[in-house]
């Protein structure tokens, strides 16, 4: 009965969603706080599955990274020759996660040949636990420390067969499979070398202690990647909390560009929760594809910058990368191990490959009389040496106050060099008249009009990538017109531009 209740308010709550789309995260994160699968672990816990308990291995080929060619078995010497184990080279171990199909997700054959493509020679394992991967995902997440337990048997025998040091082995868990692997990463004799926690599921380990789920104490280092959390649709499909030394928090770790937020609430609300495999792919996935894609495009990985909380983050506040505060995304990242957890963030494209560009712009707004507070539309556009990217919004996080100064984090898909100038536009979206707005327009920005209303003399610019940090001045302060765009330059001089006395910001670059 408790299931069946569970169940019930678990539907209703998602047909409620769909009807509350933009109150998201405020309404349902409180409607199923907490591990909506609570009810009905107890009917499973007298379940005896111990002859249920499957992993097989397979090592997978290079020329053939769909198909399971040869499985190494434990306690078999000789399919580690058949299967041409080499004890040298590093190895992966690929953990799928929660399934309903019973079958490999496509992505398992595309991070093996994103593996292979990296490391020449490398050993790519597959563990297939599909036989209990596609119960129901109360039995699947309670069975993932058993599945653990057969794996760390497994690389305990690899070492005692082979002699292959452990630290030469990448645990890779998706989902429920991050888990699995930190199961496994805690009851192997000797620590693995790493793992790799790709949007650790959420139900059922959120909020538990670390023994419970994949923790930093499970491998010399746990990076991890989360896509699909902060209680998004009030299930906290990935988990939230960090669980790794380094835990990356792409687009602040909710939901991922690109993806369709309204057609995801849909297809839970039509089809209970036999859809969430299908309705959440988009945004839990993602994590799977950024780590494909560090694998694959070297030059072009993304770079996560640490930080407070996500807030802070799109504020621009944290692009610095003096000691250690910034790494590379997915399978460069720099080993850093701290006392306490590292959390990182980023913003991301839609599609491969994902790497895009941050800068920090802090612009001050000054003026002589006292003014309410804004909220105009900005637009920045930006010329390089390698080219421009032009109408960037740069997103309010606050509204615009007078003699204070400001920052913004604004992101470019393309990479522009070295930047030159930039451009930047302001538009009223409040219901001023026409008069008003035209005499704010004509007066904004700066120079030594007397009767200037509001003033920017300067903008500072911190780019992420490069770590560069630049100083920009209006091109022409002698010019007053009517233009709502305006052009910035490199500052010749940090303290006077064009003979003009300029302002300084009260606070540090």
């Amino acid at each position: 009965m408790k299931a069946w209740k569970s169940g019930v308010v678990f539907i209703l709550v998602l047909n409620a969603a769909v009807c509350h789309v933009t109150t998201l995260e405020g309404e349902l994160a409180d409607s199923i706080s907490g591990n909506f699968l609570d009810p009905i672990k107890d009917l499973l816990n007298d379940r005896d599955d111990s002859n249920q308990t499957v992993a097989r291995f397979s090592l997978r080929k290079p020329s053939h990274p769909d198909a399971d060619q040869c499985y190494i078995v434990p306690g078999r010497a000789d399919t580690l020759a058949a299967c041409t184990f080499n004890r040298t080279s590093k190895t992966f171990m690929v953990i799928h996660g929660w399934t309903l199909s019973g079958m490999f997700e496509s992505w398992v054959s595309k991070l093996v040949s994103a593996l292979y493509e990296r490391e020449h020679g490398a050993n790519v394992i597959v563990v297939d636990w599909l036989t209990l991967a596609q119960n129901h995902y109360v039995l699947a997440a309670q069975k993932t420390k058993a599945v653990g337990q057969e794996i760390a048997r497994f690389i305990d025998w690899i070492e005692e067969s082979t002699n292959a040091p452990v630290e030469n082995i990448h645990l890779i868990g998706y989902s429920l499979g991050a888990h699995v692997a930190g199961f496994a990463g805690s009851h192997v004799t000797n620590k693995v070398g790493r793992i790799t926690g790709l949007d650790p599921a959420g139900p059922d380990f959120e909020g538990m202690h670390a023994h419970r789920r994949l923790s930093p104490d499970d491998a010399h280092f746990v990076d991890v990647l989360h896509t699909f959390t902060r209680g998004s649709l009030g299930l906290s499909i990935g988990i939230q909390q960090p669980v790794g030394h380094v835990d990356i928090y792409p687009n602040g770790g909710s939901f991922q560009p690109g993806c369709n937020l309204r057609g995801t609430l849909e297809k839970i609300a039509n089809f209970g929760i036999f859809a969430i495999t299908d309705a959440v792919k988009c945004e839990h996935e993602r994590s799977v594809h950024l780590f494909i894609d560090s694998l694959l495009n070297e030059q072009d990985a993304a770079q996560a910058y640490r930080c407070s909380s996500s807030q802070t983050f799109n504020r621009g506040m944290c692009l610095s990368c003096r000691k250690s505060r910034c790494n590379t995304v997915g399978y460069d990242i720099s080993k850093v191990r701290k006392a306490r957890n590292v959390q990182m963030y980023t913003k991301t494209r839609a599609t491969m490959p994902f790497r895009v560009y941050h800068y920090q712009l802090k612009i001050h707004f000054s003026s002589k009389v006292n003014r309410s507070e804004m909220e105009p539309s900005l637009t920045v556009s930006l010329y390089g040496t390698k080219g421009e990217a032009e109408n960037l919004e740069l997103k309010l996080k606050e509204k615009i106050a007078v003699n204070k100064t400001h920052s913004f984090l604004l992101v470019t898909e393309k990479d522009v060099g070295d930047l030159l100038m930039l451009t930047f536009k302001w538009e009223e979206t409040n219901s001023w008249s026409s008069s008003r707005l035209l005499k704010m327009v004509s007066s904004w920005w700066g120079g030594d009009s007397g009767g200037a209303d509001v003033q920017v003399h300067k903008i500072r610019v911190r780019a992420g990538e490069t770590q560069q940090k630049m100083v920009f001045c209006v091109k022409n302060p002698d010019v007053q017109n009517l233009m709502r765009e305006v052009t910035f330059v490199r500052c010749k001089d940090a303290l006077r531009t064009s003979g003009k006395r300029v302002t300084l910001e009260n606070h540090r670059p």
